[in-house]
């Protein structure tokens, strides 16, 4: 495949690590600061219509468009209403609380499951469970190495976390009994620190990369091929976390930490869908 066009989309917001696709047909990002912006892909009009004082990294949308936002200064998951009011959705388990949580995906029951990367190089990190009542358990602390983005397989059949001082992705089956299995590895990235992951519809694995500018498209096949780069760090500029919106989730959007912007990066295969469960319990604490 051709290297595609990457154009930055919108500007001036505050070095962007998380980006998300809402299902009211908005696109979302957080800030360092705490900001959380609302997109409109069409108008190109950027509402900040929340801050959590914190510093955002990764987000998730519910059925309703409420964000899940990972805040690593707050140390916790903060839920944020369409409002922009903020409260802490969890920050930890009873015998542990987050130290760096980094990125969510919910599974189709509602269920969240959230990085916590630790320290740098301290092999600390851990994933943890939280239910739709915001109760959380350490799922897994097999994947320490600072575990940073996750994405589900369509059938939900295995969670894939990128290890970004592990350099390279690994997956955990999720058992029948919603238990973690063992660490398979996925894919090694060398002299990459891998940050966010992403499905395509066609069963491909997009990982973006905070070290160096770069996405790299991993296929079903094993076939690991870099689907956009950046030398001059302009463009893509530690693309820490990428996700699909739009029409049929054909457009694909890249945030950029190091800089301003969202991209849009021009690919000729949309993204898998994502789940948006209901919370009608959920629990503010």
């Amino acid at each position: 495949m051709d290297s595609p066009d990457v154009v930055s989309l919108i500007e001036g917001l505050d070095h962007p690590e998380g980006v998300a696709w809402g299902r009211d047909g908005c696109l979302y990002a957080g800030g360092e600061a705490g900001q959380l912006y609302r997109v409109d892909i069409d108008t190109l009009v950027v509402d900040q219509f929340a801050t959590t004082g914190g510093f955002i990294l990764g987000i998730a949308l519910d059925a309703d468009s409420t964000v899940f936002a990972c805040d690593s200064k707050r140390k916790a998951v903060m839920r944020v209403g369409k409002d922009g009011r903020a409260s802490i959705y969890s920050s930890g388990s009873a015998d542990r609380t987050m130290t760096t949580p980094n990125f969510p995906v919910f599974a189709s029951s509602g269920l969240m499951y959230v990085s916590d990367s630790g320290t740098w190089e301290g092999d600390d990190g851990c994933i943890y469970a939280i239910n739709p009542s915001g109760e959380a358990e350490v799922w897994s602390e097999e994947i320490c190495g600072f575990p940073n983005g996750l994405a589900l397989d369509a059938g939900e059949d295995y969670l894939y976390v990128a290890e970004s001082t592990g350099r390279c992705v690994s997956r955990l089956p999720i058992l029948s009994d919603g238990r973690a299995g063992p660490r398979e590895l996925v894919v090694e990235l060398r002299g990459t620190v891998p940050d966010g992951l992403a499905f395509d519809a066609e069963g491909g694995l997009l990982v973006s990369c905070y070290r160096p500018d770069r996405i790299y498209r991993f296929l079903p096949s094993g076939d690991l091929t870099v689907l956009a780069e950046d030398p001059d760090g302009t463009s893509l500029a530690a693309p820490t976390n990428v996700c699909f919106g739009g029409n049929d989730l054909a457009r694909l959007f890249s945030a950029n930490l190091g800089r301003w912007h969202i991209s849009e990066v021009s690919v000729p295969f949309s993204g898998a869908p994502l789940k948006y469960p209901s919370l009608p319990g959920v629990r503010n604490v």
